[in-house]
């Protein structure tokens, strides 16, 4: 398509174009994509008011500055305000966007101009392993959806997986002989991950009980305790909503004192694995992190270990 025909288009159309490509070509789970589609809604619906216009041509960075500011007076209709995190995703998303559009071909305001908010520290919520633990023993495994609750939990602690990875998994991508499988991550990168012992055993529990023909690794239990061979893979794979209901229930089971998702068992892993004294780059390729300052948001939490190693030797 010729540059002319490409500054044409109209902002819904290269939204709706922006997510194709961060789908196909970035590998973002639906959460992800569904998000930065949230956030860019929002941008085009004030861009559109206030501008009278569908043009991303003519974005200034006073108007990214106005809007800034239409997101830091936000009020939702029970007049809840952005928090500055909250904020800094829009922000986010609008730079990434102008990125994709110059490299279309599209003459905007270039990415480089939108200023990223300062990043906010916020406390990563992780468990210990007396926590972890209880976590795990929680679900009651005489059941067969019990079964499947306990290796899920087993699962992402033992890999440190997120939880769109961790739901995508079929059965025949698992080696339980060699405890490990590949998995196609975050950006299109494919990694090698591992399971420790004890998922492996649990695994292997989980799947010697089921009776059903699908090929997804976490399915949806029937009431009836009866399969229904027709109502296919994909509607019989446990979503990722499903898994985040799990998790979140066995913390409720287990009397756990902060709210669990899937993402502080992955944080839990990471942290476990650094203060066992694994280094940051090989956490960085279990976590499927593509640069090790991603990575670093941990290192704070083993600063107590750092402290005990250097009391150790320096009395």
């Amino acid at each position: 398509m010729a540059k002319k025909q490409i500054n044409d288009l109209g902002l819904r159309i290269l939204i709706k174009r922006y997510l194709g490509f961060i789908e196909v070509e970035k590998n973002y789970s639906k959460f992800t994509i569904r998000n930065y589609s949230h956030y860019l809604d929002m941008f085009r619906k004030w861009f559109e008011k206030h501008y009278e216009q569908e043009y991303i041509q003519k974005l200034s960075s006073e108007m990214v500055r106005k809007y800034r500011l239409y997101l830091a007076r936000y009020e939702n209709p029970n007049g809840k305000r952005l928090s500055p995190t909250t904020q800094s995703y829009y922000v986010i998303a609008l730079r990434a966007f102008l990125k994709y559009c110059s490299k279309k071909g599209v003459k905007t305001l270039s990415a480089e101009k939108v200023e990223l908010p300062k990043s906010v520290e916020h406390q990563i919520k992780f468990l210990d392993r007396d926590q972890v633990e209880r976590l795990l023993m929680a679900p009651d495994t005489s059941k067969i959806s019990g079964l499947r609750d306990r290796t899920i939990l087993e699962v992402l602690f033992s890999t440190g997986l997120r939880v769109s990875e961790l739901a995508k998994l079929d059965i025949d991508k698992i080696d339980l002989k060699e405890r490990e499988f590949g998995i196609l991550g975050k950006g299109r990168r494919v990694r090698l991950v591992f399971l420790s012992e004890r998922a492996t055993v649990w695994l292997g529990r989980y799947l010697t009980a089921r009776t059903d023909p699908f090929r997804a690794l976490w399915v949806r239990i029937p009431r009836s305790g009866d399969w229904d061979p027709t109502m296919g893979n994909e509607k019989a794979r446990l979503s990722i909503r499903g898994i985040q209901r799990i998790v979140e229930k066995y913390r409720r089971v287990a009397g756990l004192p902060i709210k669990v998702s899937p993402h502080v068992l992955r944080h839990s892993f990471a942290t476990t694995l650094l203060q066992q004294g694994a280094d940051l780059r090989s956490v960085q390729e279990m976590l499927g992190h593509k640069n090790v300052a991603t990575t670093q948001i941990y290192t704070h939490v083993t600063n107590p270990q750092l402290k005990k190693i250097h009391d150790q030797f320096l009395k």
